[in-house]
Parts: structure tokens; C-alpha cells; sequence
């Protein structure tokens, strides 16, 4: 059977390897697996959002309200933006979807950082585009400057703070940016991680509504899967002026998000003591891991998301390390499918962290 030539250029998005699998290959007992790979929230959904998920699981034989009435409106509160605004995803990488499909086609050029999420090249192309990368692993806006005037993109990506190394721009620069990229050129702000760089410095913040009142062209990002722990029910959001609203919506498939999801949602952006638990717990255990590879000399990128990112020089072996860590049931991520001799590890709690530590100790002392 042939299939679409364009899918000869793809590679298989690698997603972290699930609880299920480490209990089902090496027989370690379910509640003795850490998952540090996913970049999960390690305290897990907020309580309300529990409830709301099982208040509504009796309406499954129903379709979900497809207007999503309830959660934009609940966005356009927290955000300050109108309804008209917003649009809802299966996950914030089904609107990154959206976006290629809307404006890129097979004459087409995607801008992105030389390291980041993998499914801006995917999606590109899935419709043919060619991805274009900087030479810089890490965001440099000169770089992407000097690559915009060369390739003139449809569509710019722009992860903030950066996924799998951690980097992130100042929303000075960014906007300073902007001002020099063309008004037909889509730019995506991926704030996956922004609720965690916010609170680390608020010079990373991005207004969402000064983003959208200042540029015609931009879409911001948001996600619930990370700081709201709910990455199980799959919601995400752009935001964005009514033209980009407009256009996407027209390629988004009826009835996208569940009804559970939706109450839970709604429920988590109202639990503010949960989100605040969530951000502090990051800060009180991201210095644990950077102190852990300035002990051990390993380098890193300081992050500014929910994980740390640590590279290796040989005869230290990413692949090694993650295999061995797997089979003592601790799931942490690869970084070797990005071309890199590193590992990604998601900050859990100081029980979580401390039995990481353990185990990547006796493994180097092993070594």
C-alpha cells in the first residue's frame, strides 16, 4: 500500500514512556514507579477539578456543549480578553495544528529554535512546508531575525519558555521582536510553561492581552496539561485577534473536548491555592537539581519551566542512563531523538527528587 509521500520525511513524535509499561516490562510494582519524563505536575490535578470530573462523568452518553461557552468564558476573566478570542484544543499541539494547517502549504517556510518541540516540524510537514531551524540550540532572536529576512516564513515559533532545554526570553525582546516581523507572517507564542516562569521572574511573563492588542499577527499558547496537572483530560487554548480565531476555527473538529474535561478545566482555573502549591513546590526543588549537576560537573540550561535539562560528555551515555533508571523504576526522558547526549528530568516532589538523586547516584558510582 503506498501512503502520502510526505509521511516518508516524518519521524514519530516519542512521548514519554507511561507508568503502564515499566509495571508491565520489569514487574515493579505500580506505586513504586516515578515518572519524571512528561513534565506532569507531581501534585497532580486540583481537588475541585476532581470533583468536577466526576460530577460530570454521568453525562457521558452526551456530547459536550461544542461552544465551550463556560471555559472561554471562565479564560476571558482570567485573561481580560474577550470570548471572541479564544479557541479551545485537544491539548495546546492540536491549536499548533490549527496554525500550520491555516497558513502553511508546500511552498511554505516554519521558523523555529534549533531545540524545541518536536511537533512544529511535524506539523509542518505533515503539509509539506520545510522547517527552518537556528544554528543556536537555545532561542537567539537575532539568529531568528537574520533567518526571517532569509526565508521569509509563513509561520514563526517561538516556545517560551523552551521545551525540552528549559531557555527562556524575556517578554521585553519578544515584543521588541515582533515589531519587526511583517503582518502576514503568523507568530506563535507557546506558553505552555509560562505560569512557571512567571513565577520565577516576572521580566519572563507575556501578557497575553497587551500580546493580542499589540499584534494582529500572534497567537499565545496556553495549556492546562502542565502547572494544572491535568494533562490526562487534553485541553489547551489560543488566543489570538478574531481573524486568527476565525480561520482556525474553521479547521477544528466538532465537539474536540469532553465534557468532564471541560468542568475541570473551568474547576483548575479557579483553584488558585492549587496552581500556587504547584509553582512554589517547582521553585523550593529546581535548586536541589542544579546544585545535583554542579556537584557532579554536569552542564545544564537554566530553566525556567517544571524540569531541568542535564547534557553529558562520554563515556556518559543519555541512553544508558535513561535504560538503566528505567528498570529501577524511574521514567525520566531521553533527549537522544533530538540529536543530544542528555536527559530530561520533570522537578517531582522531594520525595520523587530525592529517590532520582539515589538511584542516578549509585548508577555513577557504579561507573
Amino acid at each position: 500500500m503506498t501512503f502520502n509521500a510526505t509521511l516518508d520525511s516524518i519521524k514519530t513524535y516519542e512521548a514519554g514512556r507511561p507508568i503502564e509499561l515499566v509495571v508491565r516490562e520489569f514487574g515493579i510494582a505500580e506505586d513504586a514507579v516515578v515518572k519524571l519524563a512528561s513534565n506532569e505536575n507531581p501534585l497532580g490535578a486540583s481537588p475541585k477539578a476532581i470533583e468536577a470530573i466526576i460530577k460530570n462523568a454521568c453525562n457521558a452518553h452526551l456530547y459536550p456543549d461544542d461552544s465551550m461557552y463556560a471555559l472561554k468564558n471562565a479564560l476571558s476573566k482570567h485573561f481580560n480578553i474577550p470570548v471572541h478570542s479564544l479557541i479551545i484544543g485537544a491539548g495546546s499541539d492540536q491549536i499548533i495544528e490549527f496554525c500550520i494547517h491555516a497558513k502553511a502549504n508546500t511552498q511554505s517556510k516554519v521558523l523555529m529554535a534549533g531545540t524545541t518541540f518536536a511537533m512544529y516540524e511535524i506539523y509542518a510537514k505533515m503539509v509539506g512546508a520545510e522547517a527552518v531551524r537556528t544554528p543556536s540550540r537555545t532561542h537567539n532572536l537575532q539568529e531568528f531575525l537574520e533567518a526571517y529576512n532569509t526565508h521569509k516564513p509563513d509561520i514563526i515559533f517561538l516556545c517560551i519558555p523552551n521545551n525540552p532545554l528549559g531557555d527562556c526570553l524575556d517578554s521585553k525582546e519578544v515584543f521588541d521582536f515582533l515589531k519587526q516581523i511583517d503582518s502576514n507572517c503568523l507568530v506563535v507564542i507557546d506558553g505552555a510553561y509560562q505560569e512557571f516562569a512567571k513565577a520565577k521572574d516576572s521580566n519572563k511573563a507575556i501578557c497575553p492581552k497587551t500580546l493580542i492588542e499589540t499584534f494582529s499577527n500572534v497567537i499565545y499558547l496556553g495549556t492546562f496539561s502542565k502547572a494544572y496537572g491535568l494533562g490526562g483530560m487534553r485541553v489547551g487554548y489560543g488566543i489570538a485577534n478574531a481573524e486568527i480565531i476565525q480561520a482556525l476555527a474553521k479547521l477544528r473538529p466538532p465537539f474536540n473536548i469532553t465534557t468532564p474535561s471541560l468542568a475541570a478545566a473551568i474547576a483548575a482555573l479557579d483553584d488558585k491555592e492549587h496552581i500556587n502549591a504547584s509553582t512554589q513546590n517547582n521553585l523550593e526543588q529546581m535548586p536541589l537539581f542544579e546544585r545535583f549537576a554542579i556537584e557532579k560537573g554536569f552542564k545544564y540550561t537554566p530553566s525556567y519551566t517544571n524540569f531541568i535539562t542535564y547534557y553529558f560528555e562520554s563515556p556518559l551515555d543519555s541512553t544508558q542512563i535513561a535504560d538503566c533508571l528505567l528498570q529501577k523504576g524511574m521514567i525520566i526522558r531521553n533527549l537522544a531523538s533530538y540529536g543530544l547526549n542528555a536527559i530530561r528530568i520533570t522537578i517531582g516532589t522531594e520525595k520523587q527528587n530525592t529517590q532520582f538523586f539515589t538511584l542516578f547516584n549509585t548508577y555513577l558510582n557504579k561507573k
